[in-house]
């Protein structure tokens, strides 16, 4: 378990660039292998370097749980192959909806999914079937993209400062701990500037050390 500062090619919103779970991480292309080195050392997950639309930006496109991970429909046969062959056991599918930035749009852990409320009923059920998690439609803090502006794991959660008590309340049975931050010296988009799972927390270099202990805080690290 370890906590770690990084950034990919000089930019701290590190979590753009990838998603970690408990099981696996992948990351685009972009990412160093310094940077991969810290994630396997830190998260002690094992990165796959993969694309999505031929896009590096896998934190904005993919969501993921332990046991499955959700992309875009803009996602091309050669890379859903790729990623299926780099996660032997892992479930991997497609998700139809226009809201395709799933990364953003959907906060996953292995016990619950909080989505943008913009998200039919339908799309709430396949992703939470998809995923094998409860679903919540939630806007946290007033943002509807609660995968951007939140972090959660297996161990805990960091929401955004603007979340209420109120929001807090409608998923506090869910999680075993909570606090609520900025990251990258004040920015709301916490997932965007993170990597992190129940093992340990990789932040863009921006984040403050006050930043990064209310984070780490609530991750229960």
């Amino acid at each position: 378990m370890g906590i770690g500062k990084a950034a990919v090619n000089g930019n701290s919103f590190i979590g753009a660039f990838g998603i970690a779970t408990d099981s696996f991480s992948l990351i685009g292309g972009s990412v160093s292998m310094r940077v991969s080195g810290m994630i396997k050392e830190l998260l002690e997950v094992e990165p796959a370097m993969v694309s999505i639309d031929g896009s590096d930006l896998i934190g904005i496109y993919a969501v993921a749980n332990s046991r499955a991970v959700l992309v875009p429909e803009i996602t091309t046969d050669a890379e859903l192959g790729n990623i299926r062959r780099s996660l032997p056991g892992i479930s991997v599918e497609r998700l139809r909806t226009d809201l395709n930035a799933l990364g953003n749009n959907i906060l996953a852990n292995d016990r619950i999914a909080i989505i943008n409320p913009a998200y039919t009923q339908a799309e709430a059920g396949s992703i939470g079937a998809l995923l094998g998690v409860e679903t919540v439609r939630l806007a946290l803090g007033g943002f509807p993209t609660v995968g951007a502006s939140n972090i959660l794991t297996n161990r805990g959660m960091v929401l955004n400062n603007e979340s209420s008590e109120e929001d807090i309340g409608a998923i506090k049975r869910q999680i075993s701990s909570y606090s609520q931050s900025t990251a990258n010296l004040g920015s709301p988009s916490l997932r965007l500037c993170t990597m992190a799972n129940s093992k340990g927390l990789l932040v863009g270099n921006d984040t403050t050390g006050f930043e990064m202990a209310r984070i780490a805080e609530g991750l229960g690290l």
